[in-house]
């Protein structure tokens, strides 16, 4: 299945609440969980995803690392506007703490139609968090 959350796909990061230089948001849509945003402290933390165009989400699969940089908690909203505007929320999720791997964390959003999807990050298992992909099918 083809992947529209990937940067090779048009797929942007139109917003972040931070970034570091060696770890910048981007790495979330550049397809490889090696690489990986981190933010720089503090609760939350947010990224915005526009897409190529306007499409229909079933899921949202969202990797981090477990351990101390692992997200706890997520909220996910959705635009259907062309800039980023009026968000609506769809999902709140908490992750399950677990130590030493990639973690792999499905988000069904059940056919949802949207333009950007923005990711709050309202807490963490440190004071920092590492977000290595997501994907939507």
């Amino acid at each position: 299945m083809i992947d529209p959350a990937l940067v090779s796909l048009g797929a942007q990061i139109v917003l972040a609440a931070s970034s570091d230089e060696n770890h910048p948001p981007e790495n979330i849509i550049d397809g490889n969980t090696a690489t990986f945003w981190m933010s720089t402290g503090m609760f939350p933390q947010e990224f915005i995803i526009r897409f190529a165009e306007s499409m229909k989400i079933a899921l949202v699969t969202m990797h981090c690392y477990n351990g101390m940089k692992q997200v706890k908690t997520l909220k996910i909203e959705k635009s259907i506007s062309d800039d980023a505007t009026d968000f609506e929320a769809i999902s709140e999720k908490e992750f399950e703490h677990t130590e030493g791997h990639l973690q792999t964390n499905d988000i069904p959003l059940n056919g949802t139609t949207a333009t950007h999807l923005r990711f709050i990050v309202t807490s963490g298992y440190d004071h920092f968090v590492s977000v290595h992909r997501v994907s939507v099918e």
